[in-house]
């Protein structure tokens, strides 16, 4: 069985975590799957949105600790998940994270890895690894103190517990809650919504906004003028341009 199930809906390109029985937790197997899902996603220019979500009752418990119980520390260091992660940070297309149940350890990380985060009202999200003895390693520690500040993530990251979705909606991490029934019709209704955009537009905004994480303030700044100039001469940039003068919808050109 396929540890990733892909489904396209529109422009929108589903991902569903399947390993149901070990509560999708990711191993080896799935982190290639991933991979190769990416790859085919971004190679689609039908595909401007994935959304990542989770097949049963969670999104991801993490990783499969009865597989990186067994690995080499060479095998962890020289490949791991590594490889996703990377994918992940190159991929030029907007990626919704559809919580579904529990996302925790690595499946949080996953899902903190995405650009938007929708959780259902049932999901719980947390690092647990400081109760195995262990400690959060594909962006526990980083990109959920950038998100939420230092000492909420300090407290989640050296308890371990799982809070409930609405929660992190308050501290700032999820972008929505919605009832879970409605997640997957939100997750779909927002990525159509963002697939409505120019794509050469969207593309250089995930790049600017991305970069505020990782540089300075005149950096980032630099970037966003950058990419506005781009996006100002661009043929999507005059056909806007021109379309809202016009009063009309406009017809976008770019692919990506």
């Amino acid at each position: 069985m396929n540890t990733v199930i892909e489904e396209t809906v529109e422009s929108a390109r589903i991902f569903r975590l399947n390993r149901p029985e070990r509560l999708n937790a990711i191993n080896l197997e799935m982190v290639e799957d991933l991979v190769s899902s990416f790859n085919r996603a971004e190679d689609d220019s039908n595909v401007r949105v994935v959304i990542i979500t989770g097949n049963g009752r969670a999104f991801s418990a993490g990783a499969d600790v009865k597989e990186m119980a067994s690995m080499r520390l060479e095998d962890v260091v020289r490949k791991g998940h590594m490889p996703l992660w990377e994918r992940m940070k190159t991929f030029r297309k907007p990626i919704i994270a559809a919580v579904n149940g529990v996302a925790a350890g690595g499946g949080l990380e996953l899902a903190m890895a995405c650009d938007i985060i929708i959780a259902a009202e049932s999901a719980m999200m947390g690092q647990p690894e400081i109760n195995l003895g262990i400690i959060p390693g594909a962006g526990g520690t980083q990109r959920l103190t950038r998100a939420i500040g230092k000492y909420k993530a300090m407290e989640l990251v050296l308890t371990g517990k799982l809070v409930p979705a609405r929660e992190m909606e308050r501290m700032g991490l999820v972008s929505q809650v919605v009832p879970d029934s409605w997640l997957m019709d939100e997750s779909l209704r927002m990525a159509g919504e963002i697939a409505s955009k120019s794509p050469f537009a969207v593309e250089l905004a995930k790049e600017a906004v991305n970069r505020a994480l990782e540089t300075t303030l005149q950096q980032g700044l630099d970037v966003e003028r950058r990419n506005f100039y781009v996006s100002l001469a661009s043929d999507d940039g005059r056909e806007g341009m021109k379309a809202f003068l016009e009063k009309r919808k406009p017809t976008w050109s770019s692919k990506i």
